[in-house]
């Protein structure tokens, strides 16, 4: 940690809701704080854009930046402004303003990276906000059991909405390009964090892409910031329905072989009752950190004051 800046370093690696709440924790932590997003969604309004326009899916970078929008009335309401969508179904109908905004700069300026800079500057984002590859990517997954008449055959399902959607098990997924390139940005973060963290999120096309881009996978395993690892509260509905804490892990490091941690954490209600988890857990080098991080009404959302408190304590702050 820099001697002259207390705060930490953080860099936060994901996309869609989950990033969004490792970020609204984080923010409370440190003005230091880089988010990661991975770029290869293809429904909705991001893929539509996609389709037309030779750009990176905005949708999830959006969201990043509405996430670090100011906690204040002007930045609340720039941020509701990201996030709503143009009604009814003509050929606007279904954008998000934040989508058109970035795609507009991006065709300006020609840099990703310099356009969402400036979308940051103009709302007083606090951190930057970066793609995880400078190229849109398409994920692929080997799925069994997605014919229901064929339970042991093995299906490519193409694409991350497709992916979201299949019914059967995931095998394993990978990124088209395999080799896509990273953005500089992005692995100099890495390279200089205090703290790598990843997940909450969709698993197989939130989480695990981070690590399927051989440059970020190599700097975030060999950077010195220590790693955490965020599990989700439940089982999610599309990807993973019945997969249990540890399965998680298991499947991470299927996928990522050098990864090693320093901490998971882990709700009660996910992880009590799970005989593998603590050790799966041990076996990527890391302490299983069993917190109450879950929304107090029930839902399967985390709270970022509870989360904020268990990164605290990781941190040391």
């Amino acid at each position: 940690m820099n001697p002259f800046n207390p705060l930490p370093a953080v860099v936060a690696l994901g996309g869609g809701h989950g990033l969004s709440a490792s970020l609204s924790a984080l923010r409370q932590l440190t003005p230091r704080l880089t988010a990661i997003v991975t770029v290869a969604d293809d429904g909705g309004s991001s893929g539509r854009l996609r389709d037309e326009f030779p750009i990176l899916p905005p949708g999830d970078l959006r969201m990043a930046l509405a996430a670090l929008c100011g906690d204040d009335e002007v930045g609340r309401a720039w941020a509701a402004v990201l996030q709503s969508r143009f009604p009814g179904d003509g050929p606007l109908g279904g954008h998000s303003i934040g989508n058109l905004l970035i795609a507009g700069l991006w065709q300006q300026l020609s840099d990703p990276v310099a356009g969402l800079d400036m979308v940051a500057a103009m709302l007083n984002v606090e951190g930057r906000v970066l793609p995880m590859a400078a190229v849109p990517l398409v994920i692929e997954a080997e799925v069994i059991g997605a014919d229901p008449s064929s339970p042991d055959e093995r299906t490519l399902v193409v694409g991350q909405e497709e992916v979201a959607l299949a019914t059967g098990d995931i095998a394993n997924v990978r990124l088209v390009p395999a080799n896509p390139p990273a953005v500089a940005e992005a692995l100099a973060a890495v390279a200089t964090a205090d703290y790598i963290v990843l997940g909450p999120g969709s698993w197989y096309s939130s989480v695990i892409p981070h690590l399927l881009v051989p440059e970020l996978a190599r700097a975030i395993e060999t950077s010195q910031a220590r790693r955490i690892l965020t599990l989700n509260l439940v089982p999610t509905a599309d990807e993973t329905p019945a997969y249990t804490a540890s399965r998680h892990i298991e499947v991470l490091a299927e996928h990522a072989p050098g990864l090693r941690l320093d901490a998971v954490v882990a709700d009660p209600s996910f992880a009590d009752g799970d005989t593998h988890l603590a050790t799966f857990v041990a076996s990527l080098g890391a302490k299983l950190v069993v917190a109450p991080v879950r929304m107090r009404d029930g839902s399967a959302r985390h709270d970022p004051h509870l989360l904020a408190s268990v990164y605290a304590g990781i941190m040391g702050l």
